[in-house]
């Protein structure tokens, strides 16, 4: 069975082997898109987030505090980012497919990430306040809300800073800005409502469930995390 953030008990890495797939997936990825990618020193800045997802992930393996559909979400978050830094973002064939199609201006790609990164990471962020006791239930939607809310403004901080700093060269392909002077407010904006979609998914799940068990979702729970 595969866990999700209501389960009581979780496996550690050793044990379970759905994480161990996903985890090694992820790295087949990593690897194909480590070779010969559209811009060496741009894929090198966007792989710091990978860097750091991946510190992340040890602590949270070896601490055991996110269930399966969590670590699957993360993992799937980190694959669409991948798949960008090894093509630039403003360079991705599905962006440009999309575009043709669609008949937008721009390469689109870079907004599904930060859509993405509001979707997939907020149930993940929402499990990981719960397990460590840092919010109550009834609570926990709105601070999963809020880190979301403000990962999302210090990442375009740092991706600015970066840019200038580190390597101001590749300013406009790590940016991937395409000449729009609002793109980190509409990211922005993307990023709060794929959180707010996934906040009201997963409340629509956990009533379901706890209507079918008999109790309110903030009780079913609290008593499934502390049984």
């Amino acid at each position: 069975m595969i866990s999700t953030a209501g389960t009581p008990h979780l496996k550690s890495f050793s044990e379970n082997r759905f994480v161990q797939v996903s985890l090694g997936l992820y790295v087949a990825v990593w690897i194909w898109a480590a070779i010969s990618p559209v811009e060496r020193s741009d894929w090198l800045l966007e792989n710091l987030l990978v860097l750091a997802g991946m510190i992340f992930a040890v602590w949270a393996f070896r601490a055991r505090v996110l269930s399966d559909v969590s670590v699957m979400l993360v993992i799937i978050f980190l694959v669409f980012h991948t798949i960008g830094s090894h093509y630039t973002y403003s360079l991705v064939p599905f962006g440009e497919w999309l575009k043709d199609a669609a008949g937008f201006e721009r390469n689109h790609y870079d907004r599904i990430i930060h859509f993405g990164f509001g979707l997939l990471i907020t149930y993940p962020v929402r499990e990981l306040l719960l397990r460590r006791n840092i919010a109550v239930a009834r609570w926990a939607g709105f601070s999963a809300f809020t880190v979301i809310a403000t990962s999302s403004g210090v990442y375009e901080l740092i991706e600015w800073l970066a840019a200038v700093i580190v390597a101001p060269d590749l300013g406009n392909a790590f940016l991937g800005t395409q000449g729009d002077e609002f793109d980190s407010q509409k990211d922005h904006a993307l990023a709060l409502a794929g959180s707010l979609i996934a906040l009201a998914v997963t409340r629509f799940a956990e009533k379901l469930s706890a209507k079918r068990a008999g109790a309110s979702p903030e009780a079913a729970h609290a008593r499934a995390l502390h049984t």
